[in-house]
């Protein structure tokens, strides 16, 4: 993708403050982008993330926001758009994963994983549309493997992540020809922090013989973000044929 591809443009990336949201963030960034970014309990990484932005010569500002909330939702809708003056990119990337033998599965538990990984990017697209069809705007969510691939212990994410595809079929159908909307759905993707030997299990099964990168990950995201407007609608894995 060429260099300051977004220059001029404003991206408002939920969940930014760290892990694959700050590398989203951050890729942004480098291609030209001013950034919003939203968190709900990691200010700190969140002011840290900011600095990281600001050090690369973008405007950036770092948000509270619980998407699952309306009223926070426009809250920080609000305050992104005084800040940039303008949307032009959303990222919908805030999200939660939790496990759950299917047979014990809560309707809290149920619940708490669609409210944030459903319901929120729902909550969050509606708000921004009005600024994204002003610019012509883009909106890209992040979805999972787990959308495609049933894992028994997982139910909930797995089903949260494959309405989430849905979504962003179904988006882009209703926002077309303004707003495109496309959906990156990331396999097993190595973090600090991760349990080495999942991660070495999930490297032996993938045709590529390793696990991805946030980068990798956030590199889909610049391609849907900067790439062919006649692109809408696609859920692009980024697994290493892992799915396969």
């Amino acid at each position: 993708m060429k260099d300051q591809a977004l220059s001029g443009k404003s991206a408002f990336v939920t969940g930014g403050a760290k892990r694959i949201g700050r590398q989203i963030a951050l890729t942004l960034a480098q291609a030209g982008a001013d950034i919003t970014i939203t968190y709900r309990s990691s200010k700190a990484e969140a002011a840290n993330t900011v600095r990281a932005l600001e050090a690369l010569g973008r405007r950036a500002f770092a948000v509270e926001c619980d998407v699952r909330s309306e009223a926070s939702v426009a809250s920080a809708m609000d305050a992104s758009i005084a800040f940039h003056k303008q949307l032009n990119l959303l990222v919908n990337n805030a999200a939660v994963f939790d496990s759950s033998p299917l047979d014990e599965l809560g309707l809290a538990q149920w619940n708490a994983v669609f409210e944030t990984n459903a319901r929120g990017p729902f909550l969050v697209t509606r708000t921004a549309l009005p600024h994204l069809r002003a610019t012509g705007g883009r909106v890209i969510h992040i979805g999972s493997l787990g959308g495609f691939r049933a894992w028994s212990g997982h139910a909930h994410y797995c089903s949260s992540k494959a309405a989430l595809h849905m979504l962003t079929q179904a988006m882009a159908k209703a926002f077309a020809p303004e707003v495109t909307v496309n959906c990156v759905a990331p396999g097993w993707i190595e973090l600090d922090g991760d349990n080495s030997d999942v991660a070495t299990r999930f490297a032996q099964k993938t045709p590529m013989r390793r696990n991805g990168t946030a980068e990798e990950v956030a590199q889909a995201v610049l391609f849907f973000a900067a790439g062919p407007r006649f692109i809408t609608g696609q859920i692009l894995a980024v697994d290493g044929g892992l799915g396969l």
